[in-house]
């Protein structure tokens, strides 16, 4: 090989920051996050069986998406790892509601993000809307795990 010759790389990974960390499933407690399906969760409920003739004692999650809302289910041996997703939360004020369903946010540095789109959820929808029209500073929540973000209204600040 000559040093004349040009060498070109493809990339095709991410900045190797991962989504999720392990943690054994023996430690993980209610309200905790887990990762059920490949969705991030939120568990509601843990129930751990005691063991038996086949070795390990088991763990039983039900969790609920913390994106969609839905009930997810699942049975690990509680000395083994399973898959808890790094979630954020971060707290905004918002300025305005675009005509496509985008919102503008006031971050904390005074600048403006403007990437997210309202809830599909219609009672939030609601909330947020006929505050908004109303004239209420509204702080809304934007949680995000696994690459994906949720907007979720924290509370009213009313303004006389």
């Amino acid at each position: 090989m000559s040093d004349s010759e040009d060498h070109q790389f493809e990339s095709k990974a991410d900045a190797g920051a991962s989504k999720t960390y392990p943690q054994q499933a023996g430690t993980v407690r209610k309200g905790g996050y887990l990762v059920i399906k490949n969705r991030p969760c939120k568990v509601v409920e843990v129930s751990t069986s005691k063991t038996g003739k086949h070795g390990h004692a088991k763990c039983h999650f039900v969790a609920i998406d913390i994106f969609n809302g839905k009930k997810l289910e699942d049975i690990v041996p509680s000395s083994h790892n399973c898959d808890v997703p790094h979630v954020n939360r971060t707290e905004y004020q918002l300025i305005d509601i675009s005509e496509d369903g985008f919102v503008s946010l006031l971050t904390e540095n005074g600048n403006t993000k403007d990437d997210l789109r309202l809830p599909t959820d219609d009672s939030l929808l609601t909330q947020i809307k006929d505050g908004f029209a109303e004239g209420k500073d509204l702080v809304v929540t934007v949680m995000s795990a696994m690459g994906n973000f949720f907007l979720n209204l924290t509370l009213f600040l009313i303004i006389f």
